[in-house]
């Protein structure tokens, strides 16, 4: 069994409780008009654009496929500023196994592993492998997930799995479809699966005021989590859009202001929410 994966990141602090290693895996199945990294949604397809583009000369084609080289690679970025299909020649092929083996490494600095992506779920049993050979570690264990893969049909890989950063982009399924080319009933219904489990670590809202109605989405969003947060607490982030690593078409949208993000921090702790983040 393998997986494409785009990038392992050994120490991350961002990506759930503590110092992580951060896993994100190639290919996603919604096409967010913010999303910070567009280079993760598709699988290269070989079309040799990037590699006369790469200053490092860590790019080639070998029968008609591109081939790259680490050791040359400067981090740069070129090949995915210049891939015209929202993907990156650098994502590899690993097993599980392979993929613990970096993740080991790091021990005994690391609490735990997040994967995400693009969309992990989109290869739940690589995920399910990765997670049973870091729970004999004693690591922790966290999928960062756009929530549109139903959890409830992968019962194994929930015993291993300690929880799930969910994203809800818009509550609202019209402006859900509208921002992602996805509705939203299966995320809600996924939420409302992880929340009755005690499987939903942290709740996402991404906030772009020129996409769809924040205020209302926040506020829709927490009347409905509620009930699942008097169950089992989570944690609420709210992350505001910034043109950073977005597609030039969607470069010049507002940026919200603090006061914004504020207020909907407010919002939700005046519904009794505690632990609530901006980022």
């Amino acid at each position: 069994m393998e997986a494409l994966v785009t990038k392992i990141i050994p120490f991350s602090s961002v990506d759930g409780p503590g110092n992580r290693t951060a896993v994100f895996l190639q290919g996603c199945n919604i096409n967010c008009k913010y999303c910070h990294n567009p280079e993760t949604r598709k699988v290269c397809i070989s079309c040799g654009a990037c590699v006369s583009k790469c200053p490092a000369g860590a790019l080639s084609m070998d029968s008609g496929k591109v081939i790259f080289d680490a050791l040359k690679c400067v981090s740069c970025d070129t090949c995915i500023k210049t891939c015209p299909h929202d993907s990156t020649p650098k994502a590899v092929s690993m097993t599980p196994d392979a993929v613990f083996e970096v993740v080991k490494k790091q021990l005994p600095f690391i609490r735990g592993i997040t994967v995400s992506g693009g969309e992990c779920m989109l290869q739940p049993e690589f995920i399910r492998e990765l997670f049973t050979l870091a729970k004999k570690e004693g690591l922790g264990t966290l999928i960062d997930s756009n929530g549109t893969i139903p959890f409830s049909e992968y019962p194994e890989l929930m015993e291993v799995a300690d929880g799930v950063m969910l994203d809800i982009k818009a509550f609202s399924s019209d402006e859900h479809l509208y921002v992602t080319g996805f509705p939203n009933d299966m995320v809600l219904e996924n939420a409302r699966f992880l929340g009755e489990t005690g499987k939903l670590f942290e709740v996402r809202c991404v906030i772009a005021p020129d996409l769809y109605n924040c205020e209302e989405s926040v506020r829709k969003t927490g009347e409905f989590l509620y009930p699942l947060y008097k169950l089992h607490k989570f944690r609420i982030k709210i992350i505001a859009y910034r043109p950073m690593g977005v597609r030039k078409e969607y470069s010049d949208m507002r940026v919200p202001t603090q006061d914004e993000l504020s207020k909907y921090k407010n919002m939700l702790s005046g519904m009794g929410y505690e632990d609530i983040i901006i980022i």
